[in-house]
């Protein structure tokens, strides 16, 4: 396969082919043009599913509903990873359902569980046209968090549980405030009473706890720095960088050193850099910038 960032050469492909239908089934053989050369046209979903996955069969219908009601502005390609698991397994999707958007035959967001359907219809509106009403207060703790205000944005998340205990957005939220204020066994619990479920916010809020405990035993940015600059090949430091650098807000940074990794020697440590991105993924959500970034970055090394 050919890499993804390579849409010149796709764009020649394009010519005057008739339009694709507006849902169909991909495997890996066709992944290229179903996706990558349908993506020149318009933004194509890809939903990652299995026929023992419970959610993925909540998920169909949905998106499905909302692809039809685009009118050709979006399509659908459903990829069975039981039957055409490589695919699933380069771009790191580790838990399904799981769609993601390519434009341009690049990766350009995503979400992962059996959103409702008001969701699923605002994802697809920030591809193809104008979101709908915000939610204020979620969209302030969110910009709060991003802004590294934790104590603001845990107010706004315990003031949205008093009215919805169980509302996931806003457990998965709190939980991230919480590893933000390095009050990390509270974290725990609340994750631990959190309802059974795949929701992007708590798979999140998991993975930043997880790395918030890897980064303390890491050592401190100077001395992996140091190690680094002595022993450029040393991928261990550099791996551990990566760790501290995003326990310290500094994601592009953290991810460009696991990149590295990859470029040099992509088996190193049992694929250990690019789980470890995948983990940041997870943990910084899949609309983040930097995880945007940084997939395209990553999709472009494995496809290359």
């Amino acid at each position: 396969m050919t890499g993804l960032g390579g849409t010149q050469a796709a764009d020649a492909l394009v010519g005057d082919k008739p339009a694709a239908p507006a849902i169909k089934d991909t495997t890996t053989a066709t992944f290229r043009e179903d996706v990558l050369t349908d993506s020149l046209r318009q933004p194509v979903l890809v939903d990652f599913w299995a026929p023992w996955c419970g959610p993925c069969k909540q998920l169909t219908p949905i998106i499905e509903k909302v692809v039809k009601s685009a009118a050709g502005k979006v399509k659908l390609v459903k990829m069975n990873i039981d039957e055409h698991p490589q695919i699933a397994g380069q771009l790191g999707i580790k838990s399904i359902p799981a769609v993601i958007a390519f434009q341009r035959g690049q990766p350009v967001d995503g979400f992962m569980g059996a959103l409702p359907e008001t969701q699923v219809k605002q994802f697809v509106e920030r591809l193809v046209g104008p979101l709908g009403a915000a939610d204020e207060e979620f969209a302030a703790a969110e910009a709060a968090l991003k802004e590294r205000d934790a104590e603001g944005a845990a107010d706004i998340y315990r003031a949205l549980l008093e009215e919805d205990p169980t509302e996931p957005r806003a457990l998965g939220g709190l939980a991230q405030a919480l590893v933000a204020l390095g009050e990390t066994e509270a974290a725990r619990q609340l994750l631990e009473s959190a309802p059974a479920g795949n929701h992007t916010a708590i798979s999140a809020a998991r993975a930043a706890l997880e790395l918030a405990e890897q980064a303390s035993n890491v050592g401190d940015l100077a001395g992996l720095e140091a190690a680094l600059a002595k022993n450029p090949q040393d991928h261990q430091a550099r791996f551990d960088l990566a760790v501290a650098l995003n326990a310290e807000g500094r994601r592009d940074e953290a991810a460009n050193r696991l990149l590295e990794i990859i470029k040099a020697d992509r088996n190193w440590n049992d694929d250990g850099a690019r789980k470890q991105l995948v983990q940041f993924f997870e943990a910084w959500g899949p609309m983040d910038p930097a995880t945007l970034a940084a997939r395209r970055r990553l999709s472009t090394l494995l496809f290359s």
